[in-house]
């Protein structure tokens, strides 16, 4: 409410602004009233004025004659408004002693009056023009903005009521101008947005800081059609606008405040497309996350972890991947019946939510038919699923994850209750993700794939778990890397050799993956070729280099491969060592320090053109030797020098059990890496009983046939195989002549020509004659007239494996027996002798 209309005007009022004085002249034009106003305005004081003619007292000479024409008309009845120069006389009691006249204009409005008696008179109202323009203007600027201006202005009063809005707050909420006088903005805002404005206003009005760019939220203008306004205030709601209010105090001329001024825009626009910007750029960054974090695995259930890594929660509160459970089992096919209704495994889980509902990671499942899981699987197309049975979840995103032409699963992004929904562009931004996180999940799975078989050829090529040899007791361990691993080429053999010597065998193809593995399996099958032939340990890996070196075919591809090769001879518990650019055994003699065997490691396998050397070795029982390969003593970690030394602090206590040194030592160096294959062979050196082998030095005589027979026949009784003693003296009496024949005997420290006998009882009896000839026997049919030439088909019929050797100082012809009652061939079958001759 205003003043009482009996109340004075408060200083600071309009006639401030406009400066209003008023004086009077009587009959004869002669001035008799002059205010204080009027002093103070023209700079004359009223002992100057009153009783003087008005036009020779305040008007210009040049102008007196017209002026005092019009101030005839005027007391003679009628009114004149008009500008007035006048020029404040020097010396005046206004402009001061000694000041300059100083010209101004002054706006007249000069009404005759009549007096008591009928007497004649005027009252003049005068005013500084110049301030009458300067409030002519500010009233018209004032105008232009309340009437014309696109934004909406509005004024409170100090009660902080509406006293006015302009044109375009009045037809943005409906109604004429002076409809809103009196409003607060409960009558335009929800409740809470418009006790922020109100608290807002009186702070402004209190301590006269401007709030700028107060952003609220409230509900569409009405419309003039229907009169009705929508009751909602969620942005991104039908219905709602966001606003920008600017408030300021407004105060008169002494700072007398007089309200508070409001300036609001309409920028729901503006801020939808900053809304929108702002959604781009999170969906680009979101689209340059998942591409620097998924598919940094070859793991697929790392990379579904990737994917809702990056979307939990920056684009949904819960989300989860499903992939089909076919394909995961390495079927190629469509899964199911393509009907979206096949079997699918979770493979992946995230929340943000601490009570979301969980189907358990590993776990199946199928989707309904007539569901929109399955739906989008059959058409490769996004769905959306209204919110779940236990009431969390607003709504979901069923996204297949596509790979090329083929659907392998489905990723669902789910927002919890009160969140906002997904829109289009939510749904494209998480089809880009689906699909770029399936071609990863697909590389993966392909790769999964690809490394199970491969893993499955090399651990089909691998020796059995529990390999045997004379003389040696035996632990071997293989280690693939991990899924995210490419299987090596690592692998490791134990090969029974004739005479009871075992070849150790431990190598690495250089390189990963399927072609690795049969690169591997290729030279597994060429070592147990040539260990089959009897060469010796340098010799192998002389023909094996060359195998090596044609592995690529046609593609030219080099083939490169590690190996130490090692020949262990139980009878004389002597190994001899070969190494291609492995590295080296490590040896461990009772009660001495594990020991790096100083191996001439040579050049890898399928590099050509080098010879490769022997080193032999005399091992005490007890002593235990180690074969393995880098994978178990190099890794990003760790060097190789620390982990050989890792490796021999490992073997610190090599009288354990040799199957729980392994253990040990797996368990001790850092294995769990999975960067590379590892494989481990140990061998422990247990000496064969003397009374298991028979060993004589017979003359090049033809005496020492006879005598051949007699060790023999004695050898064997005394180990009770009486029933392969007829067989045993057949066999070695055909080889012993056969030495004096067609060998030179052997040559005992430089002396006369010998023969060597040897019989050794293992699992089966084996028969060694050894001579200086370097000729290997080669078998052949007799004709019906040839007088010889049947002795070793005669051998080879009756033994259960024959062959021969080369030695350092000649051959070794040597046949094998079956024992009693172990199989065929333990007694002479004259059937087959009578067929020989």
């Amino acid at each position: 409410m205003g003043a009482p209309f009996w109340q004075s005007s408060p200083p600071g009022s309009i006639y401030d602004h406009i400066k209003v004085a008023s004086f009077a002249l009587d009959a004869e034009g002669h001035i008799e009233q002059w205010s204080a106003r009027a002093e103070e305005l023209l700079g004359i004081s009223a002992a100057e004025v009153l009783g003087r003619d008005a036009v020779e007292a305040l008007v210009p000479e040049e102008l007196r004659a017209d002026v005092g024409e019009k101030v005839a008309e005027i007391l003679d009845g009628r009114e004149w408004t008009g500008l007035l120069p006048y020029r404040r006389p020097a010396g005046s009691g206004a402009g001061g002693a000694g000041q300059p006249p100083v010209d101004g204009i002054a706006e007249l409005y000069v009404m005759p009056t009549t007096g008591i008696g009928g007497t004649r008179g005027a009252v003049c109202l005068t005013l500084d023009a110049y301030a009458l323009r300067r409030v002519e203007t500010d009233l018209a600027a004032s105008q232009a903005v309340f009437g014309q201006a696109p934004m909406g202005f509005l004024l409170f009063g100090t009660d902080l009521r509406l006293v006015r809005v302009n044109e375009r707050v009045a037809a943005a909420f409906g109604g004429s101008v002076a409809s809103h006088t009196g409003r607060t903005p409960r009558d335009y805002l929800p409740r809470s947005e418009a006790e922020r404005v109100t608290a807002a206003l009186k702070q402004v009005l209190d301590t006269g800081e401007p709030v700028t760019d107060m952003q609220i939220l409230g509900p569409a203008p009405e419309d003039p059609q229907t009169g009705s306004t929508a009751p909602s205030a969620r942005e991104g709601q039908p219905g709602s606008l966001r606003w920008s209010i600017s408030l300021y105090r407004v105060h008169s001329r002494t700072g007398r405040p007089l309200g508070v001024a409001a300036v609001v825009s309409d920028i729901t626009r503006r801020r939808r497309a900053e809304s929108e910007a702002a959604s781009a750029r999170r969906n680009l960054a979101l689209l340059n996350e998942a591409g620097a974090r998924i598919g940094n695995s070859l793991d697929l259930e790392t990379t579904a972890r990737e994917l809702l890594g990056v979307t939990v929660p920056q684009f949904c509160d819960m989300a989860c991947v499903d992939v089909y459970q076919s394909l995961l089992d390495g079927d190629e096919g469509r899964p199911g019946l393509a009907d979206g209704s096949a079997e699918l495994r979770r493979v992946a889980f995230a929340s943000a939510v601490s009570d979301a509902p969980v189907t358990a990671v590993g776990s199946t499942h199928r989707f309904d038919f007539h569901s929109p899981h399955a739906a989008a699987l059959r058409t490769a197309q996004v769905r959306r699923v209204p919110g779940g049975d236990s009431g969390l979840v607003q709504t979901t995103l069923a996204v297949p994850l596509v790979a090329g032409d083929t659907v392998v699963g489905l990723v669902q992004f789910s927002r919890a209750r009160g969140s906002e929904d997904f829109g289009e562009r939510d749904a494209a931004l998480a089809a880009q993700l689906a699909a770029r996180a399936a071609v990863c999940i697909d590389n993966a799975r392909l790769y999964r794939r690809e490394h199970s078989r491969a893993l499955i050829l090399q651990r089909s090529l691998l020796p059995p778990g529990d390999p045997e040899a004379a003389g040696l007791d035996i632990a071997c361990r293989y280690l693939p890397g991990n899924t995210a691993t490419e299987v090596g080429g690592d692998w490791f053999d134990v090969i029974e050799l004739p005479g009871h010597r075992t070849a150790l065998v431990v190598g690495d193809v250089m390189g990963r993956g399927l072609r690795a593995a049969v690169a591997m399996g290729e030279l597994r099958t060429a070592v147990r070729t040539l260990a089959m032939l009897d060469l010796e340990p340098a010799e192998v890996l002389a023909a094996l280099d060359e195998i090596a070196g044609g592995l690529g075919g046609v593609s030219d591809e080099v083939y490169l491969a590690t190996c130490v090769y090692v020949v262990y001879d139980a009878v004389t518990r002597r190994c001899t060592f070969a190494n291609a650019g492995h590295l080296p055994p490590v040896v461990v003699e009772p009660g001495e320090p594990p020991l790096l065997l100083e191996v001439p490691a040579g050049m890898p396998l399928g590099v050509g053109g080098e010879p490769f050397e022997e080193v032999e070795v005399e091992l005490p029982d007890g002593a235990l030797l180690a074969l393995y390969t880098d994978g178990l003593v190099e890794s990003r970690d760790h060097g190789l020098d620390e982990g050989l030394e890792e490796f021999r602090k490992a073997l610190c206590d090599p009288a354990q059990p040799l199957e729980d040194v392994c253990d040990h030592v797996l368990d001790t160096l850092y294995t769990r890496h999975g960067e590379d294959d590892i494989a481990l062979l140990m061998a422990r050196i247990r000496g064969l009983p003397a009374d298991t082998v028979g060993d004589w030095l017979l003359p090049a005589e033809p005496r020492s046939v006879a005598l051949a027979r007699e060790h023999a026949r004695t050898q064997l009784a005394a180990w009770q195989l009486e029933p392969l003693i007829d067989t045993t003296e057949l066999l070695v009496s055909e080889l012993v002549t056969n030495a004096l024949r067609h060998g030179e005997g052997g040559r005992s420290g430089g002396g006369e020509p010998e023969i060597r006998l040897r019989l050794l009882l293992g699992r089966t009896l084996v028969c060694e004659v050894w001579d200086s000839n370097l000729v290997q026997p080669r078998r052949r049919r007799a004709r019906d007239t040839d007088e010889g030439g049947r002795g070793l088909q005669l051998v080879s019929m009756l033994s259960k494996n024959w062959g021969s050797r080369r030695t350092h100082r000649g051959k070794t012809v040597w046949y094998e027996l079956a024992l009693p009652g172990s199989g065929p061939g333990a007694e002479l079958d004259e059937e087959a002798l009578l067929s020989a001759f």
